[in-house]
């Protein structure tokens, strides 16, 4: 991707391309975000990533200043974040929720109730000139198999929270479920650690 072009030149429309890959160099994963919420409206957001940045961040915040995120949340590799203390603060800001654990996936879930996007990536949210490899899916038989490493990701036993901004019976309404498919708007049982995204 040259200096200069859009993500419109080497990418189809999510409607008109169920699953697409670019390799190169310049395509970033929050410009890509932001192309995909152009399309999906207001969604929430699951992003896992080994470091994140100071720019991702700030491109978060200025996303949801524009609606387009309805909830956020990111999981981040605990010995990276020990580099970037001075991120944390803002990573508060920018997600709902923040959990840290030894992590070096690189996934961004995108969830609307009529659409469902899964972005897997070489690139950490951070910037540079190196060529990455960017698979872009609007498969729902994808996006429910990344859901449910995330979801493994985040086990309680497993994983440090950060942060937290919303109630926990609020953040169980509509986004969490257990292994036994639990519906849109069942409570959250903090008590067997089932926060999951839902979209499946």
């Amino acid at each position: 991707m040259s200096r200069g072009q859009k993500i419109n030149d080497i990418l189809k429309p999510l409607a008109s391309c169920s699953e697409q890959c670019y390799v190169g160099a310049g395509l970033h994963t929050l410009g890509l975000l932001g192309w995909i919420l152009e399309q999906t409206g207001r969604a929430k957001v699951f992003v896992s990533t080994f470091s994140t940045s100071e720019a991702f961040l700030n491109g978060i915040i200025n996303l949801r200043h524009k609606d387009l995120i309805d909830y956020a949340a990111l999981v981040v590799d605990i010995k990276a974040s020990q580099k970037t203390t001075h991120l944390y603060k803002l990573m508060n800001s920018a997600f709902d929720m923040v959990k840290l654990t030894l992590n070096h996936s690189k996934i961004l879930l995108v969830y609307t109730p009529s659409i469902k996007v899964t972005v897997i990536t070489s690139q950490n949210q951070t910037y540079g000139d190196r060529a990455e490899c960017t698979l872009i899916s609007t498969s729902n038989e994808l996006y429910v198999s990344v859901l449910t490493g995330y979801h493994k990701l985040i086990d309680k036993d497993k994983s440090i929270l950060l942060n937290i901004h919303k109630d926990e019976q609020e953040i169980g309404g509509d986004i969490c479920a257990d292994d036994n498919n639990r519906t849109d708007g069942q409570k959250f049982n903090s008590d067997i650690g089932d926060w999951q995204p839902i979209g499946i």
